[in-house]
């Protein structure tokens, strides 16, 4: 069954404001993985689970029409209500259920949220929409993001550890203790022959600490800590903050760091009819 998250207007608002996009070059390896596919002009790519369409947003120069799928209306409204290009457009539907026709779809991504999805009626799905030499490409990455700053760097990574260690007792069980774990079970239920698995791709992004926080704060392990504990959750991000700050011996938590995110990803192409 497929589980639903990310769905208040709240929740969908700091998605967007903290949520990070796919590295341009993952984007480029999706892209010339499909162009050896499939040759000429590209008509056709899904994104599912498209949260606000940060991820979607990077595939619209390359195709005639992309379209973000999601299940919540209300990350699918700060999505259509931002700037974008005028072949990308969005649609709300279960990752299960695609509103496309047979064989239609040259791509398929879905961007840190297959491990939402019911993994066998996904994949039946996007079968049934690629065409044949399309391709699937389902990215994320692990939850143990790294800070660097200068000689700080080290304990920075401590205190976050000890942040990471502090939600895991609010992961969902649904995804078990690795989502890493869930992506080689999905890698490994994918029929096609002509398939990759790769890890770990690392991406550095300078941001302020206090958008690092709020990132840490869209996942479900932090959101799930917040239903229970509104006032424990908060205080953690402070105290986390707090001793971030002491340990970069900086007074601002507009002050930049790199976060260094470490993606992983599935390729796969279904097979040209003989």
């Amino acid at each position: 069954m497929a589980q639903r998250h990310f769905e208040g207007k709240a929740h969908a608002e700091s998605y967007q404001r903290y949520r990070v996009s796919p590295p341009q070059q993952l984007i480029d390896e999706v892209l010339n993985f499909l162009q050896k596919r499939i040759q000429g002009q590209l008509d056709l790519a899904v994104d599912v689970g498209c949260g606000s369409g940060q991820g979607t947003e990077l595939l619209a120069p390359h195709f005639i029409t992309v379209v973000g799928t999601d299940i919540s209306a209300a990350q699918l409204e700060i999505a259509s209500a931002k700037d974008h290009a005028p072949n990308l457009c969005y649609r709300e539907c279960p990752a299960e259920e695609l509103p496309f026709e047979d064989e239609s779809s040259d791509l398929v991504t879905a961007m840190s949220s297959a491990h939402w999805f019911d993994h066998p009626r996904f994949l039946r799905e996007v079968d049934r929409i690629l065409k044949p030499g399309g391709c699937l490409a389902l990215l994320s990455y692990t939850m143990d993001f790294e800070l660097e700053y200068g000689e700080s760097t080290p304990k920075l990574n401590e205190i976050c550890q000890e942040f990471y260690t502090a939600l895991f007792p609010f992961r969902k069980a649904y995804i078990g203790s690795s989502s890493l774990q869930v992506y080689k079970k999905i890698y490994d239920s994918v029929p096609y022959k002509d398939k990759e698995w790769h890890e770990c791709h690392r991406s550095r992004t300078i941001m302020p600490l206090s958008r690092f926080i709020g990132f840490v704060e869209t996942f479900s392990t932090y959101q799930s800590f917040l239903e229970k504990d509104s006032v424990g959750a908060k205080r953690l991000s402070k105290t986390i903050t707090d001793r971030l700050l002491d340990a970069m011996g900086a007074s601002s938590a507009d002050t930049e760091v790199v976060v260094v995110l470490k993606y992983f990803y599935i390729l796969a192409s279904k097979p040209q009819k003989s």
